[in-house]
C-alpha cells in the first residue's frame, strides 16, 4: 500500500483545502499564524510533503471557514 500523501484522493483533499484558503483570501502565513505553526507547515501540507492528521484537518477547515463535511463529501 502506498503512503497516503501519494494517494490521489488525499491530493484532492489537500487541493480542496488550498482552494478554501485562497477563497477565504488568506495567505499560508495567515493560516499558519492562526494555527500557531510556522508557514512551512502549511507549505509542506499544500505541497504534499506532510500528511495531515484528522485534528489538523479540522483545525485548518475552521481557520479558513470551510465546511469539513462538504470538503470530504466532494473529494472522497
Amino acid at each position: 500500500m502506498s503512503k497516503s500523501i501519494y494517494n490521489e484522493e488525499y491530493r484532492k483533499l489537500i487541493d480542496a483545502l488550498k482552494s478554501a484558503r485562497i477563497a477565504a483570501g488568506m495567505t499560508q502565513q495567515q493560516v499558519a499564524d492562526a494555527l500557531g505553526k510556522p508557514q512551512s507547515f502549511v507549505a509542506k501540507v499544500e505541497g504534499y510533503e506532510r500528511r495531515l492528521d484528522v485534528i489538523e484537518f479540522i483545525a485548518i477547515c475552521k481557520v479558513v471557514d470551510a465546511d469539513l463535511f462538504d470538503i470530504l463529501k466532494a473529494n472522497l
